[in-house]
């Protein structure tokens, strides 16, 4: 699992720091710890639904900001849970551009052990970092 959530750096919301070899694979870290957060158990959802996540940002970090945001949203808006399958980043003359796919399904309180509900991903200590030979983000939910 390359992501652990961090207990002492957010006293009311939840902390966690991600990472992984590249920009792709921390992304799909990141966003399998947002969903970690509000349910226990990754593995029992199911790939039965695809959505298909477009992002743009001039700011990297904030791109990750945004993407994270799109789980939290599907969450909200139609319950579903999304894990990242594919994620796919160009930087371009404006800034980056990130193309992923997403598969899950509806939230089934019966199979899926719910923990917390996240409202929403914070700016308060965010941070992205590129480090000798990977990439890592610490990231607050605010549940």
């Amino acid at each position: 699992m390359p992501y652990e959530f961090l207990e002492d750096l957010a006293t009311a919301d939840i902390a966690f720091h991600a990472w992984g070899s590249d920009l792709e694979e921390l992304f799909k870290a990141a966003g399998d710890a947002v969903i970690n957060t509000m349910i226990d158990n990754l593995e029992a959802i199911a790939p039965t639904q695809t959505r298909t996540f477009h992002l743009d940002n001039e700011a990297l970090d904030l791109l990750l900001f945004d993407f994270l945001q799109e789980f939290v949203y599907y969450k909200d808006s139609e319950l579903l849970l999304l894990r990242a399958q594919q994620v796919q980043i160009q930087e371009t003359a404006s800034g980056y551009t990130l193309t992923a796919q997403t598969q899950g399904e509806r939230l089934d309180p019966d199979r899926h052990h719910q923990r917390v509900d996240v409202k929403a991903v914070t700016l308060h200590r965010f941070q992205l970092e590129k480090t000798e030979n990977s990439w890592t983000a610490q990231v607050i939910l605010d549940i």
